[in-house]
């Protein structure tokens, strides 16, 4: 074993081809650690992304899966241990009793087992008919089939993916991403450590239940698929991270162990955000800080700018991000605002550095429909920078479960409300601004939170 300790980290539809959020945590988490080597297994929606971050320099392998990339020619029939764990997995699956995915794994006797080959034995074909017969007697089985088919097609393409070899394989969140890590634990007999930001099927979910294309039983058998996908990983991560302990919670209640189950807060570079020269402009400033992509529902922060600047004539807003990752969406914002007639008063910046807007303006506002922990409200706090923050994730744990901040998702009114707050009490916000900053400092530097990282590699290299 070599003296450097290198990690496998697996991601899916992220690093390094997405920016933000958790790309943004991984690419800090990799440059921070540089005395660890990384490897790179992301699996993508298609091939040939552009890089979006240049990986540092201790990043010694990158490998991509694409997960929608049908398999060259016709499938090999697979070998009668692997049907048996199959249906053996699924027996469990109908009985409610937890699936033991590492079993059907170290039955294999080559990577690629799992496939549609399957279908080609008697028995796995029956067990589909009869899953049809049993939950959907009402619908074409032709139509469950290709659902099921479709469903399962990205699964064995994680399942079969090749893992770079490592000490530690590191995913950084459940779905295939989760897959494709216990597909390594098996095959490489490493530890695995799973780590949540959001919670990867709760995502799922609300993603399917608002997508009008899928209804009835193929709604609930992705849901379903999800679900057990999470329980698999939670059951058989060695150790498993949250950002917050009500996602812990919610971790154990699908099968985590509680000894297995840490929480480690995200973290921000104090020194840097804190040193801020503010420097206050003469109006009211209002800023959004996040790519300008639905799920940061910039629409709304329109909105409110249009409800405050009633008031507030001379208040200028922000949104303060990349333009160019939905573009479609980025466009429809600028309608908005044309629509509204507050082009006058609203800026889309595109890509800044955040820390010159940090230094004048006088609130920040994250209008997200999701959120894990966010870190721009760190940021603005050691800043100096106030926050008012939909009702998502860990925020109201952070502000503190004040009202005066928060609003639920998608209510201009209330999050308007909130502004107003801020402007019409200027001698209250410097006392809350100050025990912002000094809880910032305490509870969320980006050091403390590396350092942990570290420490736990090591008490895991080795591990099985």
């Amino acid at each position: 074993m070599s003296e450097r300790l290198r990690v496998c980290m697996i991601l899916e539809g992220s690093y390094p081809y997405i920016t933000g959020g958790v790309g943004a945590w991984v690419h800090d988490i990799i440059g921070g650690l540089p005395d660890v080597d990384f490897c790179i297994l992301s699996l993508s929606p298609k091939a040939d992304q552009p890089l979006r971050y240049a990986l540092p320099p201790n990043v010694v392998e990158h490998r991509d899966v694409v997960l929608s990339a049908p398999r060259a020619g016709r499938e090999r029939r697979p070998g009668k241990r692997v049907v048996k764990a199959v249906l053996e997995l699924h027996a469990m699956m109908f009985q409610d009793r937890a699936p033991d995915i590492m079993g059907l794994l170290a039955a294999r006797t080559r990577p690629r087992e799992l496939g549609n080959g399957l279908l080609e034995d008697g028995r796995a074909w029956s067990m589909l008919s009869g899953m049809n017969m049993r939950r959907n007697p009402a619908y074409a089985f032709s139509d469950y089939f290709w659902a099921w088919q479709s469903a399962h097609r990205m699964m064995f393409e994680a399942l079969g993916s090749d893992p770079p070899e490592a000490d530690i394989y590191h995913a950084i969140s459940t779905g295939f991403a989760g897959l494709a890590a216990l597909n390594a634990k098996a095959a490489k007999g490493k530890p695995l450590l799973l780590t949540e930001h959001g919670l990867y099927h709760k995502e799922r979910e609300m993603e399917i239940r608002k997508a009008d294309f899928v209804k009835g039983y193929q709604r609930d058998m992705w849901i379903n698929i999800y679900n057990s996908i999470s329980a698999m990983c939670y059951r058989n991560a060695d150790m498993i991270t949250a950002l917050f302990e009500e996602n812990r919670q919610k971790q154990l209640e699908l099968g985590a162990k509680p000894e297995r189950c840490l929480v480690i807060q995200n973290g921000i570079d104090v020194e840097r955000y804190s040193s801020v020269a503010r420097s206050p402009r003469p109006g009211f400033h209002v800023g959004l800080v996040g790519r300008i992509v639905p799920i940061k529902d910039v629409k709304t922060f329109i909105s409110v700018a249009k409800i405050v600047l009633e008031r507030i004539p001379d208040a200028t807003f922000y949104a303060i991000g990349p333009t160019d990752e939905d573009p479609d969406y980025h466009e429809e914002c600028v309608a908005l605002v044309d629509n509204l007639r507050i082009a006058d008063r609203f800026v889309f910046t595109g890509r800044q550095d955040v820390l010159e807007y940090y230094a004048f303006l006088d609130v920040m506002m994250l209008t997200s429909v999701r959120e894990a922990q966010p870190l721009v409200i760190l940021e603005g706090w050691a800043a100096g920078v106030p926050s008012i923050c939909t009702k998502v994730g860990n925020a109201p744990e952070m502000l503190d479960y004040d009202e005066r901040f928060l609003a639920p998702s998608k209510d201009p009114g209330k999050l308007a409300e909130a502004v107003l707050f801020v402007h019409d009490h200027p001698e209250e916000m410097i006392g809350i601004n100050e025990r912002n900053k000094r809880k910032t400092m305490t509870l969320y530097n980006k050091k403390d939170m590396k350092d942990r990282y570290r420490d736990l590699y090591r008490s895991m290299r080795g591990g099985g």
